[in-house]
């Protein structure tokens, strides 16, 4: 206690920033943090996907029929088998910066180069994988009908197999309009993209082919099947986890009722279903391509500093461990994204 009129003063300090809490330096605590703070922001993204498919579970696409491309092998359903091959490249990736931390800790300056350029070209070729599955999912495969109330209309052959509109539209007759563009009216005059295929030329091929059906959005299951009218009297057609498809009455009353021909899927409309499920699509795997391609630029930084020598200088290779450390977790997260989107 100090005389009247002098204040009180604390010798020392708690801590001076030469103590490591949990054992660890500055940067890699910090880098933990970071790691923390954005688990839980994808987490909250995927909360948010897994309330919005429960509550709208009859007509979330299936993941089967939507991720079927594979590249060089066009007209070839191949569910699901793109999207395997990019995830094993990314944990092979991940292989890949662990043998260059391990490298870096035997202040092995070559082989931490070359793990790191395998890390990578594993990041690149998946962000390039990721940008070619957006560019199907936009493009559509199939083509559809959204009909009054907004449902959507796919359409089937005789044995439940998809038929896309190209093969059964009637180009015979004349599209209603253009796309409207600045070269066409004024230069603030411009649309998207109209689709392939009017709603007239969809109908009228229809109608000439008796083999088709329409299949409607919704999943099968005990109760749409008490609830649904029009559907069809073959039950191989019916079969649960598929889409219920209708009779050919009630096919062509619904087709009457179209309203638009949608190709693809963007943010206003979806071929394959619930129009949300292409909403998180785009932004949950867009935030994580971004978080991978931040990653490829930062892993191309510490790369070229490992070529000329800047943590052998150091006599430490802590840069390419906490880089590591966050690798990792944009591969964890994508281990999670995979199964809500692709496998659940």
């Amino acid at each position: 206690m100090g005389s009247k009129g002098t204040a009180t003063t604390t010798v020392g300090k708690t801590w001076d920033g030469g103590n490591e809490p949990l054992g660890a330096s500055y940067g890699k605590l910090m880098m933990w943090f970071f790691i923390v703070s954005d688990a839980l922001t994808f987490s909250g993204f995927l909360a948010a996907y897994g309330f919005s498919r429960f509550k709208f579970i009859e007509t979330w696409p299936l993941a089967d029929e939507v991720f079927t491309h594979f590249p060089f092998a066009h007209g070839v359903s191949m569910p699901m088998y793109y999207v395997a091959l990019m995830t094993f490249i990314l944990i092979g990736s991940s292989v890949t910066m662990v043998l260059a931390v391990d490298a870096g800790h035997h202040m092995k300056q070559s082989k931490v180069a070359f793990y790191m350029f395998l890390t990578i070209i594993g990041g690149l070729i998946f962000v390039g994988s990721q940008a070619w599955e957006w560019k199907n999912f936009i493009k559509g495969e199939y083509g559809a009908v959204e009909s009054k109330g907004g449902s959507l209309l796919q359409f089937v052959d005789a044995t439940g197999k998809r038929v896309a509109l190209e093969e059964f539209a009637d180009t015979s007759i004349p599209k209603e309009r253009e796309q409207l563009t600045r070269s066409k009216g004024k230069w603030f005059m411009e649309e998207s993209s109209i689709p392939t295929y009017s709603l007239e030329q969809v109908q009228a091929g229809f109608k000439s082919h008796p083999d088709l059906l329409v299949r409607i959005e919704t999943i099968n299951s005990p109760e749409t099947i008490a609830t649904t009218k029009g559907v069809n009297e073959n039950p191989a057609l019916n079969s649960p986890k598929h889409k219920i498809i209708l009779s050919r009455a009630e096919s062509e009353k619904r087709l009457a009722d179209g309203i638009i021909v949608i190709e693809g899927a963007n943010l206003h409309r979806n071929e394959y279903g619930s129009k949300l499920f292409a909403d998180f699509f785009f932004f949950i795997t867009g935030f994580h391509g971004f978080h991978v391609f931040s990653g490829v630029i930062i892993n191309i930084i510490i790369f070229i500093n490992v070529l000329i020598g800047t943590y052998e200088k150091r006599r430490t290779y802590e840069m390419v461990e906490k880089v590591g450390l966050y690798w990792h977790f944009v591969d964890l997260v994508w281990v999670f994204v995979f199964t809500f989107f692709y496998l659940v």
